[in-house]
């Protein structure tokens, strides 16, 4: 019996490593595997918790296409009305569109329906936590930079992705507060100078709310906005970065050309499954415990009722925040109508934000002329300007996100609604200078602590008298693999790109450009406090400094003898 063995003393049993390797070697024939996997098999992946941010947005995503598969068994999307009749008894005889009527089915009569329905709503905000903070990571890092640009640039892609199809996803239900949101777009497009009209009887076939808006969302957001992320989250976690050397921070040997980590076989694959499963368990545990989006008490969506304290998911507080600070300015010229109070905060702000977003890494390139490859990250405190430049960001954000949320923050303190959209008016326009000068000076006296620790040692609390009287404290030498992020050498972040001086009273070409004297003066700006990188002295240097003392020499000294 060729190519059989007696296993277990079963004759025809093939032999397990034949099984394998024949599989293999078919895979391979025909689709070239075996060199990837043995490469991908031996990359290394370093060792550090800021690497998870962007697998729990991929196992979060993961979670999303599952618990939606099965939602979609079951919600209904149409607006056709229909008289409820469910097992919730407050609602029963209230004449409700289908979708509205499934999502109750959904909620109390398919079995698990609520925890899976949580369970997608929970996902898609962890989702969204984690690629913000995965992109906040990334930028503060210097993560951006050449040559992972079009990771950047699909990453912000992805984002507008889930920002939009969350936006979709929570209308679907067609209650109050997701008919609430509804409005709120149907606002945004009309106010859209010269085609706003048109942009809404195209979006929901009719005037305000008509028959075909949810059907509409309905597919693009089990449809074409998933199929796009799950052709972009593979190309940008596994494609990109599996074709690129890792990146990792400085220190522990770490250098732009050494990658020091795990391999990915058995250590990361391991790991990361415990991860996956972590994903899934605090997911799953939320959504037990944790209500979120009780539609039925909401009730269905009424064009005429008011809900008090109305709120969107958090990713989208800061449009609402928008909206609600922006003054109620307009333009009236040649017959029309340009609402700055609509188009600003939801045009405006957005497109300059993610075009900032966007374009950032080749300005920055431009102001740096920095053209280097970057493996080896930058630690915030290294590159003061562009922390600087990232805080003032986020403050604006959060600033934004506080002020969707200004009635409520009004009613529970007890002030008045104007104060606290005045406050956030003002507030939004000097937070950001604040943030930045703050984030400035905190990176600047890190380094000059790390500078200190890396020149003299750790101070002790030990205070030793010297033959002559003084009193100096003794400093205990760090060993050079506790201070290797400090010391360890790294590609510059900028280059010098200053004008050179006049040559025989000529001037240079470079200095009488209007923009290349802007850009030398940014880039003035940007190497004003970037990180030098400290020499190492040799130990025991004289007075007491850089010698770690006996357990008698402590007593000694603390005795003050």
């Amino acid at each position: 019996m060729a190519g059989y063995r007696t296993a277990g003393g079963r004759p025809g049993a093939r032999e397990p490593s034949k099984l394998v390797g024949g599989t293999a070697r078919a895979l391979d024939e025909r689709f070239g595997t075996n060199g990837f996997v043995r490469k991908a098999m031996r990359k290394a992946f370093p060792d550090q918790w800021s690497f998870l941010l962007g697998e729990i947005a991929m196992y979060s995503f993961v979670v999303i296409l599952l618990t939606g598969v099965y939602l979609t068994l079951f919600f209904k999307p149409s607006m056709h009305e229909v008289i409820y009749s469910g097992s919730y008894t407050k609602l029963q005889g209230v004449k409700m569109s289908e979708a509205y009527a499934s999502t109750l089915e959904i909620s109390f009569d398919v079995r698990g329906g609520l925890l899976v329905r949580q369970m997608h709503h929970w996902s898609t905000l962890i989702f969204m936590a984690a690629i913000l903070i995965h992109m906040l990571r990334n930028f503060f890092s210097g993560a951006f930079r050449k040559p992972r640009e079009l990771n950047w640039l699909i990453g912000i892609l992805m984002f507008m992705l889930v920002m939009l199809n969350g936006l979709f996803g929570y209308s679907l239900p067609d209650d109050l507060l997701s008919g609430t949101g509804l409005r709120i777009l149907e606002g945004v497009l009309a106010g859209i100078p010269l085609v706003g009209s048109y942009a809404v009887m195209f979006v929901f076939g009719g005037e305000f709310p008509g028959t075909d808006i949810i059907p509409r969302l309905y597919v693009v957001h089990v449809l074409l906005i998933p199929g796009i992320l799950a052709a972009l989250i593979p190309l940008h976690a596994i494609v990109l970065t599996w074709r690129q050397t890792h990146t990792q921070f400085p220190g522990k040997g770490s250098s732009n050309t050494t990658v020091r980590g795990y391999p990915f076989f058995p250590v990361f694959i391991a790991k990361t499954t415990a991860f996956f499963l972590w994903v899934i368990g605090v997911t799953t545990l939320l959504a037990a415990f944790v209500q979120i989006n009780p539609v039925w008490l909401f009730g269905p969506y009424d064009p005429g009722a008011i809900s008090s304290g109305s709120q969107p998911d958090w990713y989208m507080g800061w449009l609402e925040g928008a909206l609600r600070t922006m003054p109620g300015w307009e333009i009236n010229a040649w017959g029309h109508t340009l609402s700055l109070s609509v188009i600003v905060p939801a045009l405006v702000v957005p497109g300059a934000l993610f075009t900032g977003l966007a374009l950032y890494p080749f300005l920055e390139r431009w102001v740096t002329g920095d053209r280097e490859i970057h493996h080896l990250l930058d630690r915030p405190r290294d590159v003061p300007a562009r922390t600087g430049i990232g805080v003032a960001g986020v403050v604006f954000f959060g600033l934004l996100w506080l002020a969707g949320g200004n009635d409520i923050l009004a009613e529970r303190f007890h002030i008045s609604l104007f104060a606290t959209t005045w406050f956030f008016r003002v507030a939004i326009i000097v937070g950001p200078i604040i943030g930045y000068i703050v984030a400035y000076r905190i990176c600047v006296g890190l380094q000059r602590r790390d500078l200190g620790i890396a020149e003299h040692g750790l101070e002790t609390g030990i205070i030793r008298m010297s033959p002559d009287g003084k009193f100096s404290e003794v400093e205990r030498p760090m060993p050079d693999e506790a201070i290797a992020a400090i010391t360890d050498p790294r590609p510059a972040a900028a280059v010098p790109l200053d004008a050179p001086p006049p040559k025989d009273g000529v001037e240079s070409p470079r200095a009488r450009s209007g923009v290349k004297r802007v850009r030398a003066a940014l880039n003035r700006r940007f190497r004003a406090d970037l990180v030098t990188v400290p020499e190492r002295h040799p130990e025991g240097d004289g007075d007491g400094h850089g010698r770690e003392l006996t357990s008698a020499e402590d007593a000694e000294s603390v005795s003050g003898r």
